[in-house]
Formats: C-alpha cells, sequence, structure tokens
C-alpha cells in the first residue's frame, strides 16, 4: 500500500513537472517538438542524475515505460489547453513547479532507501531529484536557472529533505515521513512565491579588491 501510493505520488510529480516544460516552452516560444523535449527532461532529468549516482540502473522510466506516456500525454493535453487559452495566469509556472519540486524531494530520499544509503545522501538525492530537471530545462530555454537564482528554491527542498530524514529517524512510516517532506517544501517555496522572499545576494568586489 505504501509502495503504491509512492508511485502515484511520482507519477503525479512527472505530470506536473512535464506541465511546468510546456509552459516554459510556451513562455519561449517553442514548437511542439521544443514543448516535449522541455517537459521529458523537466520531468525525468533530476531522476536519471539520481539513479545513476545511486547506481540503479537502468535508470526508472527505462523499465517503467508509463512515465514517458505519462510525459506524452499530459504535454499534449496542456499544449491543446494552451491553444485555447495562450497566455496562461502568472502564478501557473511557478505553482505547477513547485509542486513538482515539493513531490521529487521526497521520491529521491525515499530512493536512497533502496540503496541503504546515510541521510546526508538522501537529503542531497531528494534536492538533485527536485532540481536536476528543472535546471536542464531552464539551460535549453537559455535561461539562468531557477535554482541559481536568489529565490528560495534549493532551500526549501533541503528543508523538506531535512525533514525526511528526521521523521525517519524518529521511526515514522514512511507514509506519513512522504507527507511531511512534500508539506515542508512545498508551504516554504509557496510563502516565498507569495512574499517574494529571497536569499541575500553576495557581495561584489572589485577586481584585486
Amino acid at each position: 500500500m505504501v509502495n503504491q501510493a509512492i508511485v502515484i505520488l511520482d507519477i503525479f510529480g512527472t505530470a506536473v513537472f512535464a506541465i511546468s516544460g510546456v509552459l516554459v516552452a510556451s513562455k519561449r516560444r517553442m514548437d511542439l517538438f521544443g514543448a516535449l523535449v522541455l517537459a521529458t527532461v523537466t520531468a525525468i532529468g533530476g531522476g536519471t542524475i539520481r539513479d545513476m549516482a545511486l547506481g540503479l540502473t537502468p535508470v526508472f522510466w527505462v523499465d517503467q515505460g508509463i512515465y514517458l506516456w505519462v510525459i506524452v500525454i499530459t504535454s499534449l493535453a496542456s499544449i491543446a489547453l494552451l491553444n485555447n487559452f495562450p497566455t496562461p495566469p502568472k502564478w501557473m509556472l511557478p505553482v505547477a513547479d513547485a509542486i513538482g519540486m515539493a513531490v521529487f524531494v521526497a521520491i529521491g530520499a525515499n530512493k536512497t532507501l533502496l540503496v541503504d544509503s546515510s541521510m546526508i545522501v538522501a537529503v542531497m538525492m531528494g534536492v538533485v531529484t527536485a532540481c536536476g530537471g528543472g535546471m536542464i530545462r531552464d539551460v535549453l530555454a537559455n535561461q539562468v536557472p531557477l535554482v541559481l537564482q536568489r529565490e528560495i528554491y534549493a532551500t526549501a527542498c533541503i528543508a523538506g529533505g531535512i525533514v525526511w530524514a528526521i521523521a525517519v529517524q524518529l521511526g515514522f512510516n514512511l507514509t506519513l515521513v512522504t507527507g511531511l517532506c512534500v508539506f515542508t517544501a512545498l508551504i516554504i517555496r509557496l510563502v516565498a512565491i507569495r512574499y517574494h522572499l529571497s536569499l541575500p545576494r553576495l557581495g561584489t568586489t572589485r577586481m584585486g579588491e
């Protein structure tokens, strides 16, 4: 039952991240192929890096083709909607991205349980899973990756991962652990979006000083 819930959550996160990829493609006025490429790398890019880092090969979407079908179907449905509503609300992309991010933090951390890694590795894999695909998407879209900007993004992932690690150490069941992780990361990210919160910017100095 727990494993089934995690799989459903993983597929949901894949669909949401695919939507965020299509929204970025729409913003950059890409064609159908470009939208599918961005949707795919956003949805499975971080998970691919995670599985390769953990030695879990072949990576998840090679063994389970349902992820690719979810991406294709979700992308085409999103593109069809955008044709009728070419200017989506400004909040749609950051909120969709926040939901996918929060879900993937938990999925990435949970995946480390398969290889019996340390808690710090679990937190890192959660961040990689949540941020990796979005970074590739933004680079392909010729824009600075969201995670490298001042916005609170990776910080929300780390906070969610830390909550996950603490809950695991306290012996909570995996469903509750996952829920706490997703809730923490999502709330922090949404609050940051709503109130335009950001981390302090590093000071600049002149060369030679």
